[in-house]
């Protein structure tokens, strides 16, 4: 079994529970993978990251394939081969060759076993079969006593708090604070807003571990910097101008954070002047560094970015991370900033409506950063913002109905181990917006793909000027066609806006604040039983074949923001 640290991260060195004898078939030399450590770095919830180190294997040719279960149970069940990444660098970072992956939508708190299954014709061939448990649900202790504040009390009780202490806030206005005080696991410290409890200013949380944040109303920031195992939920966050208009965010390395069912509101308006970089806009609203978080379930409005991951040397470890079932709108940079992801950020089932860009990796280190399920719309720019030479995107049954190129990428550099599946991409005529232009309707436009490691394939792509035009890589088409015989979207669908089942407008205006559509499509429409069968992402889809973008027809939405 693997044995798991303080911090939550599966140890290698114990990772092998049983492993075949390599195989010796197959031509060896350079061209045969020698296996190196398995390791299941940081839990989530619902997910499991898996990375398989490994050297040779110089034509490339070596694969994992990755069945699961709960520990004791039979049957197996199959997941997403890991993804292979060759060794390389990029910004200053740089990662070694490796098999990576995840394991998808796992319930929390349970030991799971999984199969790995290395396979290379050329030698080293080679099973292993390891364990790890996904974390549970944040809870407090169970019987923790309550200890009653109030405004003139709160210093006092919070000087004296224990680990396993539920601080019951009651109504009234709190100033805001630094707590230095930590819980234990299975012992938080938790502090309780009752119904009326408002926090005027920043509550500091430096270098603490085990404290939980609940139903607390901040007019200011949550700081959490250096930080394990906090949980900050069912919290109303308003941006201040005073804290630079950040909400809750660590600006140093933290472990393990649980951010859900949070409202946080910044102070950006949605207007031409505000979209872009160099825009007039201001704010995270929620940021991260560090492996192990998990964001979920949050309505994030109004931020320069929604959701984001610190970018260059400030970059610290950013692996392991979930962001799920978000609902994001009016951010006029970045909805999802997915930056300098070092491997395994799952950004999944997220909806995105009136956001400058959707998401981005800019870039993504090696890989993979998975999009899975996210439903994106009126995006100004670009849905995907892979740029700066962004390495092991993957992305997966995502729908984006956006104004200009349905997907355009225009990053002036590589974008490197791109791999696509099963997405809705619809676009049209375009325009320029506080100068950015969002392209002319071209279906797909990728001109710096490279095109050796990339695969796109099964996605249904349509544009309202009726012409299936683009490029991929050094390949230019003009035709459905076209883009079927001489790009790897040998299976490409046409679609259009009567693909949804309830009406869907084009968004011309950009500027506009949409409202939030329903973007599942009808079960008659060419999307309908286009997609390809993935294991562990669309398990049990109906029909002959999976539907193309974020939904199955029929299905009901997932629901987005606090539950």
């Amino acid at each position: 079994m693997l044995a798991t640290d303080a911090a939550g991260n599966t140890s290698a060195a114990s990772s092998i529970a049983r492993a075949t004898t390599p195989s010796s078939r197959g031509g060896g030399g350079a061209n045969a993978t020698v296996a190196g450590a398995t390791s299941l770095p940081f839990p989530t919830l619902h997910h499991l990251t898996v990375e398989w180190a490994f050297s040779g294997d110089a034509n490339a040719n070596g694969v994992v394939t990755v069945r699961y279960r709960p520990s004791g149970t039979t049957p197996w069940r199959e997941a997403l081969p890991l993804r292979p990444v060759p060794a390389g660098s990029n910004e200053g970072f740089s990662w070694t060759a490796r098999h990576s992956g995840s394991v998808f939508d796992l319930q929390p708190g349970t030991s799971y076993e999984l199969e790995l299954t290395l396979t290379d014709p050329d030698g080293g061939t080679t099973t292993r079969t390891v364990t790890a448990t996904t974390r549970p649900v944040p809870a407090p202790m169970a019987n923790a006593p309550i200890k009653a504040v109030t405004p003139a009390t709160f210093a006092s009780v919070a000087a004296s708090a224990q680990p396993g202490d539920i601080l019951l806030l009651g109504a009234g206005t709190y100033s805001g604070f630094d707590w230095s005080r930590s819980g234990t696991e299975g012992k938080p410290i938790v502090l309780r807003g009752a119904s009326g409890v408002v926090i005027n200013g920043a509550i500091n949380l430096f270098t603490q571990a085990w404290v939980h944040l609940e139903g607390l109303t901040v007019n200011g920031r949550i700081r959490f910097n250096g930080s394990k195992h906090v949980v900050i939920q069912r919290c109303t966050v308003n941006a201040s101008n005073a804290y630079g208009g950040d909400a809750i965010v660590t600006y140093a390395r933290a472990e393990n954070a649980y951010i859900a069912d949070n409202v946080v509101t910044g102070l950006t308006q949605w207007a031409e002047a505000s979209l872009g970089a160099s825009g007039d806009n201001l704010g995270e609203g929620i940021l991260v560094t560090g492996p192990g978080h998990v964001i979920l379930h949050n309505r994030v409005t109004g931020f320069r970015d929604g959701i984001s991951l610190l970018e260059d040397d400030e970059a610290s470890d950013q692996f392991s991370i979930d962001i799920l079932n978000n609902d994001l709108s009016g951010n006029a940079d970045d909805g999802i900033e997915a930056d300098f992801c070092f491997h395994n950020c799952r950004i999944v089932r997220n909806r995105l409506t009136n956001n400058f860009i959707a998401v981005s990796s800019q870039p993504g280190l090696g890989g993979p950063t998975y999009f899975v399920r996210n439903a994106i719309y009126n995006a100004v720019h670009v849905a995907f913002k892979l740029y700066r030479g962004s390495t092991g995107d993957v992305l997966l049954h995502n729908t984006v109905v956006k104004n200009g190129d349905a997907f355009g990428i225009y990053a002036g550099r590589p974008v490197a181990g791109l791999y696509a599946r099963n997405n809705l991409f619809l676009g049209g005529a375009g325009g320029t917006f506080n100068g950015y232009s969002s392209g002319t309707g071209r279906v797909l436009h990728v001109p710096d793909l490279v095109a050796a490691g990339s695969s796109l394939d099964h996605d249904g792509v349509g544009s309202t000027t009726d012409a299936i035009t683009g490029r991929l890589g050094g390949t230019s088409f003009s035709s459905l066609q076209a883009l079927r015989t001489s790009t790897t979207e040998a299976h490409a669908v046409q679609v259009d806006l009567t693909a949804f089942s309830t009406a869907v407008a084009y968004p011309a205006a950009p500027l506009t604040l949409y409202a939030k559509p329903d973007l599942r499509i009808r079960a008659d429409s060419a999307a309908a039983n286009a997609g390809q069968p993935l294991a562990n992402i669309n398990d049990g889809f109906a029909g002959l074949a999976p539907d193309l973008g974020a939904f199955e027809a029929g299905e009901d939405l997932p629901l987005y923001g606090p539950r």
